[in-house]
């Protein structure tokens, strides 16, 4: 959130060409993904799933972030409560592909994906010359 923060509005639509997301659905898809990655962390069922998202325009960033704010909490709040067994020993497949995980590895998986949406982020800033946020501790 901190390196989405110092990016103007009129840069959301911002894409550097044609096949690539915008910055704003680069956004989205980094958010709307906790809502997919809590289903499939619990062993739900995807097959019909529809993010919350569809046919929401894209307002700002603080409106998608407090739109996103439920779905992270509940997402964390999953976590949270996996037990070291649970989190050791539970075989997660993921939807998409079929590939198979053990839990904290999916988990890490998942951070993982954030990532690399975060280096998307900041090689978006550098074309667009916006200063990058300094997000290193």
């Amino acid at each position: 959130m901190k390196l989405w923060s110092g990016l103007p509005e009129k840069y959301y639509n911002w894409k550097p060409d044609q096949k690539a997301m915008s910055v704003s659905e680069m956004i989205r898809h980094v958010l709307k993904a906790d809502c997919g990655w809590n289903i499939i962390i619990n062993q739900g069922d995807m097959t019909n799933y529809k993010a919350p998202w569809k046919n929401r325009p894209f307002i700002n960033l603080r409106n998608e972030l407090e739109f996103a704010e439920p779905f992270r909490k509940t997402f964390l709040e999953s976590i949270r409560q996996f037990s070291d067994k649970k989190l050791n020993e539970t075989e997660i497949v993921h939807p998409g592909n079929g590939s198979k995980k053990i839990l904290v590895k999916y988990l890490l998986r998942i951070g993982y994906h954030e990532s690399v949406h975060a280096g998307q982020f900041l090689s978006y800033l550098r074309a667009m010359k916006i200063d990058r946020p300094k997000i290193w501790d």
